[in-house]
């Protein structure tokens, strides 16, 4: 390997600014001998922040814009307390405007709220409300003059805003800096492939496509996940899912540098939502390749802490709670198993940030095989380099002579039996080469014969032992509170946590997730499926026996609720002929049912609906006979 000079010393940042030495070399590669490149960072701080804001406006987060009207100054100050330079800005989203999202309805698609007596603003799939600014006046101002729109469905186009809002670069502002989009929404989004139920079927491709500043996304398709991770990370912007529902856990592994944070229903928590999950984002470092030509092999090893062991070499350099001003190490290694027909490039990068370090490499296959060189290095001083190869001095053997030769063994052969395991033809189980009768492992391989390899473990998510863990010899060492083959179950029940009990009492908290009960679905298991019908009979038994169960109405269903009796002046949403009533999940497990008799001169539900029907067919008979008597004896009349 040969250094070339040094290049300016990069700035890191992620809220909590970083600062990276980067060394750029050339890798001339002589034999496949693996070559080292050492990598140092340190955490610094000061380092410039934008933030963009990007909320969902649809009409159930009517509350949550309310807040987010005066928290400009808050998410200012909370910014600040990690660097002086920070700028925010705010866009908003709703659904693309075509059918089934949103109505077509001249009336409607001005004003689509579900109520006439709310007034909202047409939709649009994304809009950029307010670039990047240090103004927080003009941000409460801009934000305030906001008005909530509506769609028809619950997903939202949550994926064509975060894309336009990064692709288009210039009327965001994004500067070169530490760039944060914080995403917030109370619901799911539509991802690749919903475009074709409005007849949507040409894929995004890519680019801004603002029109002012209004996308309306009626052309190209929702982005994919994979899709908009790419964009992301090319871009490097760092994303902050603040959002009530657990659907985005999962998507938060498939997309680097993001965190998901649990939104409180009118967003009163977003300002330390933001605070928590940046400062997560800050403190993981993960050092990783682009564009390694075909037979390079490159893997880390990572020196988190001070006097803590190296990491095994893995697929990428990775260090988590890195502090502020806290240094840690990264070696690189390159080992090359083919020849390059000329030079070739590939970049080091860190998750997050622009700064990309440039490796040329170069193998050096062809040599002028009359220059020589005694005791070369290459050959532990032990023999001679000639055209690559070692020539070995007398009493010496190995590819580069760096073992004696014993006096009754004149060739490699008799070592290599120690380079097999269990007899096996293959030394090194393949993954290695045999010198002096030991195993140089290749890669990731590693142990006494190289048949431990640390990246063959279960993966979950796409990551090796679900992130969760550390892989030892094909096996996940999983961390603390996780279990499973690739570390994938969370012991921990806090996210089943329910007032005196988990899950509500309606369900098993298996790997940090509910699973509830038949009849039970959602969130914590909260809701019932068709409690109407399934707890009607139930509601009956108590009224026919005087408001006391009998022994006829007990069972597993009718024993797991409480009951409370109301006078006749309420009525409740599910109906029945002498009755109505409704039910409440309580935290104890139980269901409470409250319910009431209808008044006595009121006509039982079914008699009613039996008569109201009656009515229908009878006036539907009476206008047909009023239309055809019209169409006879009209001409009468002229």
């Amino acid at each position: 390997m040969e250094e070339w000079k040094r290049t300016p010393v990069a700035i890191y940042e992620a809220l909590v600014t970083s600062m990276l030495k980067w060394v750029k070399a050339v890798q001339e590669n002589i034999g496949g001998v693996p070559q080292i490149i050492n990598v140092s960072f340190k955490r610094a701080e000061g380092y410039p922040i934008d933030l963009y804001y990007l909320m969902d406006l649809s009409f159930s987060m009517k509350d949550d814009l309310n807040t987010i009207k005066n928290l400009g100054q808050d998410i200012l100050s909370t910014l600040e307390r990690f660097t002086k330079k920070v700028r925010i800005g705010f866009g908003s989203f709703v659904d693309k405007v075509a059918l089934p999202y949103v109505s077509q309805v001249k009336a409607k698609k001005k004003n689509p709220c579900p109520s006439r007596s709310d007034t909202c603003q047409p939709a649009f799939s994304f809009q950029n409300i307010l670039g990047l600014t240090d103004d927080v006046t003009e941000f409460k101002t801009r934000v305030s003059n906001q008005m909530i729109s509506g769609n028809l469905d619950s997903p939202e186009s949550g994926f064509d805003a975060i894309m336009q809002a990064v692709v288009c670069q210039k009327e965001i502002g994004w500067n070169n800096v530490t760039r944060i989009l914080v995403y917030t929404s109370d619901d799911t989004f539509h991802i690749a492939g919903d475009g074709k139920l409005a007849g949507i079927f040409e894929p995004y491709d890519g680019t801004c496509h603002l029109k002012g500043s209004i996308y309306e996304g009626t052309k190209y398709d929702y982005p994919s996940v994979g899709h908009l991770a790419r964009v992301l990370a090319s871009n490097n912007i760092q994303l902050i899912f603040a959002v009530t529902k657990e659907s985005v856990d999962a998507l938060s592994n498939l997309i680097p540098q993001s965190v998901v944070g649990e939104l409180k229903n009118d967003s009163s928590n977003v300002v330390e939502l933001i605070k928590e999950a940046y400062s997560k984002l800050s403190s993981t470092i993960l050092l990783e390749h682009i564009g390694a030509p075909q037979g390079l092999d490159v893997t880390y090893q990572s020196h988190c802490t001070p006097g803590v062991d190296k990491t095994p070499w893995q697929s990428r350099g990775e260090c988590k709670n890195v502090k502020l001003n806290q240094k840690i190490d990264f070696q690189v290694r390159l080992n090359i198993s083919t020849c390059l027909k000329e030079k070739s490039e590939f970049f080091l990068k860190l998750q997050g940030i622009s700064e990309t370090l440039k490796i040329s490499v170069e193998t050096l296959c062809d040599c002028e095989c009359n220059d020589f060189e005694e005791q070369s290095v290459h050959c532990n001083k032990n023999g001679t380099l000639t055209c690559g190869t070692c020539s070995c001095y007398e009493g010496y053997l190995g590819q580069r002579c760096k073992c004696q030769r014993p006096k009754d063994v004149t060739s490699d052969n008799p070592m290599d039996a120690s380079c097999r395991q269990d007899n096996s033809s293959q030394l090194c189980s393949g993954h290695g080469s045999c010198e002096c009768g030991v195993c140089s492992c290749h890669g990731t391989h590693r142990g006494l014969y190289c048949q431990c390899d640390d990246n063959s473990c279960a993966r979950h998510n796409n990551l090796l032992c679900g992130g969760h863990g550390e892989c030892d010899c094909g096996t996940c060492k999983c961390q603390t509170n996780y279990t499973g083959s690739a570390c994938e179950c969370s012991t921990l029940t806090d996210k089943c946590s329910t007032v005196g009990t988990l899950c509500n009492g309606r369900g098993k908290c298996q790997c940090n997730q509910c699973q509830c009960n038949q009849d039970f679905f959602g969130f914590n298991c909260s809701n019932i499926a068709d409690p109407c019908r399934k707890f009607r009979d139930c509601v009956k038994c108590q009224l026919d026996g005087k408001d006391s169960l009998q022994s006829n109405c007990s069972g597993q269903l009718c024993d797991s609720f409480k009951s409370e009796l109301k006078d006749e002046t309420h009525v409740f949403s599910c109906p029945h002929d002498t009755f109505s009533y409704e039910l409440k999940p309580q935290p104890d497990g139980t269901i409470k049912i409250i319910y009431a008799r209808l008044p006595r001169e009121t006509i039982p539900y079914s008699h009613y609906h039996e008569s109201f029907s009656r009515f229908k067919s009878n006036m539907y008979h009476v206008l047909i006979t009023k239309y055809l008597s019209g169409l006879l004896f009209s001409p009468l009349l002229f």
